[in-house]
């Protein structure tokens, strides 16, 4: 039994390919707008994973059952119901909110699609940026660096990612993760994963990479059985490859990290903390010149 891992925010409690040179708009490192902050839609909570773009636009990537309006059982994305495209989308980081513009989901079920896997796993959208944010944008992975390009893993490899549910309480040394490939799935089309600490609601969408800091994954479902607290990692080389084919998006690639790539789960928690800390003081001397005036 798989379920959707999107979370739903409650305010009182504060899931041809290749890489594109990023856009020279985009901030070098550190821009407040990258792979791992959190989206929401409709008021559920999901973790952005990469950063593509095409020729005029671009955009951060979340899982498509993030805009889902059925219950976190249903999974298949040529049946479930989903938001349109054209939905508002806040992304943390930006000034203004994205729009929905690629839901594989909404793709599927206008095309037919019939091939069970696909229906099963190909679990992508893109929200678009407004244009006014891309100059915030570092597509770099917190902690890590990369991601270096699009790439797989076998059963047995390791892999990195970075989730950032709101159910971590802002505690950043948490979303670093390390785990392994226990199976690739679905002809294909899904890899089951377990990392340090799984996948829970709110890191939806969040970004898998390999040991040589390939693009793998988004984090799709967290399984009951057969394999308890394992998560699904949707293919991100086949979901790319379907949207290239199958809509508007032809051109769009993922934009590799500005960060050179470091698979070092204790560093990342490192690096995690230290932006954690560099970003509470920027908030805190911003709080302190408005007092101050």
């Amino acid at each position: 039994m798989r379920r959707r891992i999107v979370g739903t925010w409650i305010a009182a409690v504060l899931g041809a390919v290749g890489a594109v040179a990023a856009p020279s708009a985009m901030a070098a490192t550190g821009g407040p707008v990258h792979p791992g902050v959190q989206t929401f839609t409709a008021g559920g909570q999901c973790t952005a994973n990469f950063i593509f773009a095409d020729a005029k636009n671009t955009y951060i990537g979340q899982a498509a059952h993030c805009a889902g309006l059925g219950a976190a059982r249903n999974t298949n994305g040529c049946t479930a119901a989903s938001r349109p495209l054209g939905t508002p989308v806040t992304v943390t980081g930006a000034s203004r909110p994205g729009t929905l513009a690629y839901s594989s989901w909404l793709t599927m079920q206008k095309k037919g699609e019939t091939d069970p896997n696909a229906c099963a796993f190909n679990d992508l959208a893109l929200v678009r940026l407004h244009p006014s944010d891309v100059d915030k944008v570092d597509p770099s992975v917190p902690g890590f660096g990369g991601p270096t390009g699009v790439g797989g893993a076998g059963g047995g490899s390791r892999i990195f990612s970075f989730g950032n549910s709101s159910l971590r309480l802002g505690l950043a040394p948490l979303s670093p993760k390390q785990g392994l490939v226990l199976s690739v799935d679905g002809g294909g089309w899904s890899r089951s994963v377990y990392t340090v600490t799984p996948g829970v609601p709110g890191d939806s969408g969040s970004g898998f990479m390999n040991a040589a800091g390939q693009a793998v994954g988004v984090l799709s479902t967290l399984a009951l059985l057969p394999l308890p607290l394992s998560n699904g990692v949707g293919d991100l080389r086949r979901e790319l490859t379907y949207m290239r084919a199958s809509s508007t998006l032809g051109d769009v690639k993922l934009v590799p990290g500005t960060t050179p790539y470091k698979g070092d789960l204790v560093g990342a928690i490192l690096n995690a903390r230290s932006a954690a800390s560099r970003l509470s003081g920027r908030r805190l001397r911003a709080s302190l010149g408005g007092l101050l005036g």
